[in-house]
Protein backbone atom coordinates (compact mmCIF):
# COMPACT_ATOMS: atom_id res chain seq x y z
CA UNK A 1 0.00 0.00 0.00
CA UNK A 2 3.04 2.24 0.89
CA UNK A 3 4.61 1.77 -2.31
CA UNK A 4 1.49 2.39 -4.44
CA UNK A 5 0.50 5.38 -2.39
CA UNK A 6 4.16 6.87 -3.15
CA UNK A 7 3.52 6.30 -7.17
CA UNK A 8 0.32 7.84 -6.56
CA UNK A 9 2.13 11.34 -4.92
CA UNK A 10 5.01 11.47 -7.29
CA UNK A 11 3.00 10.74 -10.32
CA UNK A 12 0.35 13.28 -9.55
CA UNK A 13 -3.04 11.56 -8.95
CA UNK A 14 -2.92 13.75 -5.62
CA UNK A 15 -1.02 17.07 -6.31
CA UNK A 16 1.11 19.14 -4.00
CA UNK A 17 -1.94 21.38 -1.56
CA UNK A 18 -4.22 18.30 -1.65
CA UNK A 19 -5.10 16.09 0.68
CA UNK A 20 -5.35 12.20 0.64
CA UNK A 21 -8.55 10.45 0.29
CA UNK A 22 -9.85 9.86 3.97
CA UNK A 23 -9.01 6.28 5.85
CA UNK A 24 -12.75 4.65 5.28
CA UNK A 25 -11.40 5.52 1.54
CA UNK A 26 -7.78 4.29 1.94
CA UNK A 27 -9.33 1.25 3.62
CA UNK A 28 -11.81 0.70 1.15
CA UNK A 29 -9.60 1.20 -1.87
CA UNK A 30 -6.83 -1.06 -0.70
CA UNK A 31 -8.76 -3.34 1.43
CA UNK A 32 -7.03 -2.85 4.10
CA UNK A 33 -7.76 -2.22 8.06
CA UNK A 34 -7.37 1.61 9.85
CA UNK A 35 -4.49 0.14 11.60
CA UNK A 36 -2.74 -0.07 8.10
CA UNK A 37 -3.84 2.94 6.30
CA UNK A 38 -2.17 4.93 9.39
CA UNK A 39 0.94 3.00 9.79
CA UNK A 40 0.98 3.57 5.17
CA UNK A 41 0.69 7.43 6.71
CA UNK A 42 3.31 7.33 9.05
CA UNK A 43 5.77 6.34 6.52
CA UNK A 44 4.56 9.08 4.17
CA UNK A 45 5.46 11.35 6.77
CA UNK A 46 8.87 10.22 6.94
CA UNK A 47 9.18 9.98 3.69
CA UNK A 48 8.32 13.90 3.61
CA UNK A 49 5.39 12.78 1.09
CA UNK A 50 2.75 14.23 3.43
CA UNK A 51 1.59 16.35 6.51
CA UNK A 52 -0.82 15.45 8.95
CA UNK A 53 -2.67 18.06 10.37
CA UNK A 54 -5.70 17.87 13.23
CA UNK A 55 -8.56 18.75 11.17
CA UNK A 56 -7.38 19.13 7.88
CA UNK A 57 -6.62 15.66 6.92
CA UNK A 58 -3.04 14.31 5.68
CA UNK A 59 -2.11 16.93 2.92
CA UNK A 60 0.36 15.93 0.06
CA UNK A 61 3.50 18.03 0.41
CA UNK A 62 4.97 19.77 -2.45
CA UNK A 63 8.48 18.11 -4.52
CA UNK A 64 10.71 20.34 -2.61
CA UNK A 65 9.94 18.39 0.96
CA UNK A 66 10.24 14.63 -0.01
CA UNK A 67 13.49 12.65 0.68
CA UNK A 68 15.12 12.03 -2.37
CA UNK A 69 17.41 9.40 -1.03
CA UNK A 70 14.43 7.12 0.08
CA UNK A 71 14.18 4.11 -1.98
CA UNK A 72 10.98 4.06 -3.24
CA UNK A 73 10.67 8.29 -3.87
CA UNK A 74 13.53 7.77 -5.94
CA UNK A 75 12.38 5.08 -7.52
CA UNK A 76 9.05 6.37 -8.07
CA UNK A 77 10.64 9.80 -9.39
CA UNK A 78 12.75 7.88 -11.90
CA UNK A 79 9.98 6.59 -13.60
CA UNK A 80 7.31 9.13 -13.36
CA UNK A 81 9.72 11.89 -15.02
CA UNK A 82 9.93 11.85 -19.09
CA UNK A 83 13.14 13.63 -18.54
CA UNK A 84 16.44 12.53 -18.21
CA UNK A 85 17.03 15.30 -14.95
CA UNK A 86 16.33 13.54 -12.34
CA UNK A 87 19.43 10.89 -13.61
CA UNK A 88 21.41 14.11 -14.18
CA UNK A 89 20.99 15.07 -10.93
CA UNK A 90 21.76 11.69 -9.76
CA UNK A 91 25.08 11.83 -11.52
CA UNK A 92 26.15 15.49 -10.80
CA UNK A 93 25.84 14.20 -7.26
CA UNK A 94 27.67 11.11 -7.67
CA UNK A 95 30.49 12.94 -9.63
CA UNK A 96 30.71 15.49 -6.53
CA UNK A 97 30.90 12.53 -3.63
CA UNK A 98 33.49 10.22 -5.82
CA UNK A 99 35.94 13.03 -6.77
CA UNK A 100 36.17 13.41 -2.89
CA UNK A 101 36.72 9.79 -2.65
CA UNK A 102 39.31 9.47 -5.01
CA UNK A 103 41.24 12.68 -3.43
CA UNK A 104 41.31 10.94 -0.41
CA UNK A 105 42.33 7.45 -1.87
CA UNK A 106 44.79 8.90 -3.49
CA UNK A 107 46.49 10.46 -0.72
CA UNK A 108 45.68 7.07 1.67
CA UNK A 109 45.99 4.16 -0.66
CA UNK A 110 48.34 1.37 0.03
CA UNK A 111 50.16 -1.38 -2.35
CA UNK A 112 47.06 -3.24 -1.77
CA UNK A 113 44.72 -1.33 -3.11
CA UNK A 114 46.84 0.12 -5.72
CA UNK A 115 47.43 -3.43 -6.92
CA UNK A 116 43.29 -4.50 -6.47
CA UNK A 117 42.53 -1.41 -8.72
CA UNK A 118 45.27 -2.35 -11.45
CA UNK A 119 44.04 -5.79 -11.71
CA UNK A 120 40.60 -4.39 -12.08
CA UNK A 121 41.46 -2.35 -14.94
CA UNK A 122 42.93 -4.99 -16.88
CA UNK A 123 40.71 -7.32 -16.18
CA UNK A 124 38.13 -4.64 -17.68
CA UNK A 125 40.25 -4.07 -20.63
CA UNK A 126 39.15 -8.25 -21.63
CA UNK A 127 36.08 -7.79 -20.75
CA UNK A 128 35.36 -4.87 -22.95
CA UNK A 129 33.03 -7.44 -25.43
CA UNK A 130 31.37 -8.85 -22.20
CA UNK A 131 29.11 -5.74 -21.22
CA UNK A 132 27.48 -7.49 -18.55
CA UNK A 133 30.66 -8.68 -16.95
CA UNK A 134 32.64 -5.39 -17.47
CA UNK A 135 30.09 -3.59 -15.89
CA UNK A 136 30.32 -5.61 -12.70
CA UNK A 137 34.02 -5.12 -12.84
CA UNK A 138 33.38 -1.15 -13.39
CA UNK A 139 31.13 -1.14 -9.57
CA UNK A 140 33.87 -2.67 -8.10
CA UNK A 141 36.64 -0.14 -9.42
CA UNK A 142 34.54 2.44 -8.32
CA UNK A 143 33.67 0.59 -4.84
CA UNK A 144 37.25 -0.11 -4.16
CA UNK A 145 38.11 3.98 -4.42
CA UNK A 146 35.30 4.37 -1.82
CA UNK A 147 36.32 2.30 0.34
CA UNK A 148 39.80 3.38 0.50
CA UNK A 149 38.63 6.85 1.21
CA UNK A 150 36.98 5.34 4.54
CA UNK A 151 34.45 7.92 3.50
CA UNK A 152 31.40 5.43 4.92
CA UNK A 153 28.93 8.23 4.26
CA UNK A 154 29.72 9.05 0.59
CA UNK A 155 30.15 5.65 0.05
CA UNK A 156 26.04 4.78 1.12
CA UNK A 157 24.61 7.32 -0.67
CA UNK A 158 26.66 6.78 -4.13
CA UNK A 159 25.78 3.11 -3.42
CA UNK A 160 21.99 3.69 -2.37
CA UNK A 161 21.48 6.21 -5.61
CA UNK A 162 23.29 3.39 -7.98
CA UNK A 163 21.08 0.24 -6.47
CA UNK A 164 17.64 2.23 -8.05
CA UNK A 165 19.15 3.34 -11.42
CA UNK A 166 21.75 -0.07 -12.26
CA UNK A 167 19.60 -1.99 -14.08
CA UNK A 168 17.79 0.96 -15.59
CA UNK A 169 17.94 1.51 -19.65
CA UNK A 170 17.74 4.83 -19.41
CA UNK A 171 20.76 5.05 -16.95
CA UNK A 172 22.55 2.38 -18.91
CA UNK A 173 22.46 3.87 -21.89
CA UNK A 174 24.84 2.24 -24.93
CA UNK A 175 26.93 -0.61 -24.17
CA UNK A 176 28.57 -1.66 -26.95
CA UNK A 177 31.94 -2.33 -27.13
CA UNK A 178 33.75 0.70 -28.20
CA UNK A 179 31.95 2.44 -25.31
CA UNK A 180 33.24 -0.30 -22.85
CA UNK A 181 36.60 1.23 -24.15
CA UNK A 182 36.61 4.41 -24.09
CA UNK A 183 35.38 3.45 -20.52
CA UNK A 184 38.18 1.84 -19.31
CA UNK A 185 40.50 4.76 -20.50
CA UNK A 186 39.30 6.72 -17.87
CA UNK A 187 39.17 4.07 -15.51
CA UNK A 188 43.03 3.92 -16.17
CA UNK A 189 43.62 7.37 -15.95
CA UNK A 190 41.90 7.63 -12.08
CA UNK A 191 44.05 4.57 -11.11
CA UNK A 192 46.98 5.80 -12.51
CA UNK A 193 46.45 9.32 -10.27
CA UNK A 194 45.94 7.29 -7.68
CA UNK A 195 48.91 5.03 -7.81
CA UNK A 196 50.82 8.13 -8.10
CA UNK A 197 49.37 9.31 -4.89
CA UNK A 198 48.16 12.82 -7.44
CA UNK A 199 45.12 13.47 -4.93
CA UNK A 200 44.30 16.54 -7.34
CA UNK A 201 44.44 14.50 -10.60
CA UNK A 202 42.70 11.87 -9.25
CA UNK A 203 39.71 13.63 -8.58
CA UNK A 204 39.71 15.22 -12.16
CA UNK A 205 40.47 12.35 -13.59
CA UNK A 206 37.14 11.01 -11.81
CA UNK A 207 35.33 14.16 -12.57
CA UNK A 208 36.02 14.03 -15.89
CA UNK A 209 35.32 9.83 -16.02
CA UNK A 210 31.66 10.11 -14.02
CA UNK A 211 30.95 13.53 -16.76
CA UNK A 212 31.85 11.49 -20.21
CA UNK A 213 30.73 8.40 -19.59
CA UNK A 214 27.33 9.77 -18.57
CA UNK A 215 26.89 11.94 -21.61
CA UNK A 216 28.04 9.25 -23.71
CA UNK A 217 24.99 6.94 -21.81
CA UNK A 218 22.48 9.57 -22.74
CA UNK A 219 23.52 10.35 -25.71
CA UNK A 220 20.67 9.71 -28.87
CA UNK A 221 18.00 12.02 -26.43
CA UNK A 222 16.83 15.21 -27.40
CA UNK A 223 16.66 16.11 -23.32
CA UNK A 224 19.52 19.12 -22.65
CA UNK A 225 22.35 18.28 -20.72
CA UNK A 226 22.53 19.32 -17.14
CA UNK A 227 25.56 18.55 -15.74
CA UNK A 228 26.60 21.67 -14.34
CA UNK A 229 30.09 22.22 -12.41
Amino acid sequence: MTAELVERIVRGVHPPGTSLPPEPALCEAFSVSRTVVREAVKLLQEKGLVRVRQGSGTMVTPPTMWDMLDELVLAATIAAEESLAILDDLVVTRRVLESDMANVAARVAGPDTVEQLRALVDRMDELVDDPVTYADSDRAFHDTIMQASGNRIARGVVRALESQVVNTARYLGRTERALCVASNLGHRRIYERIAAHDPGGAAEAMFNHITEAWIVRRSGTADPVRLRR
